[in-house]
């Protein structure tokens, strides 16, 4: 696959409690993607940017929430998001140690 397109591909981690729940107890790590990446471009990125090997990926399309400011009616943006298992043995440190 094309190195540019991989490094596109992963927009960032996806911080929630949920998220924090699966990274400790099943090592997934769930993060934001590109809208139209599938999961084998997900794959190839988190095993060529963290050095790891990925198990599966499952990925899905969270719809953006409707909001409100006062009279003004908007919705923020649909995005997409990667659950992604690793190996046994393998972690990703997403934080630095200080």
């Amino acid at each position: 696959m094309n190195e540019e397109r991989l490094l596109k591909v992963l927009k960032g981690p996806h911080v929630s409690e949920k998220a924090t729940l699966l990274g400790d107890a099943a090592n997934q790590h769930v993060f934001r993607v590109a809208t139209d990446a599938t999961r084998d471009e997900v794959r190839a990125a988190v095993e060529k940017l963290f050095e790891v090997k990925v198990a599966s990926v499952r990925v899905l399309n969270q719809k953006g929430k409707s909001k409100r400011m006062g009279r003004f009616q908007g919705r923020r943006n649909h995005w997409r998001k990667a659950y992604v298992t690793l190996e046994p043995g393998y972690d990703i440190e997403l934080a630095g140690n200080e």
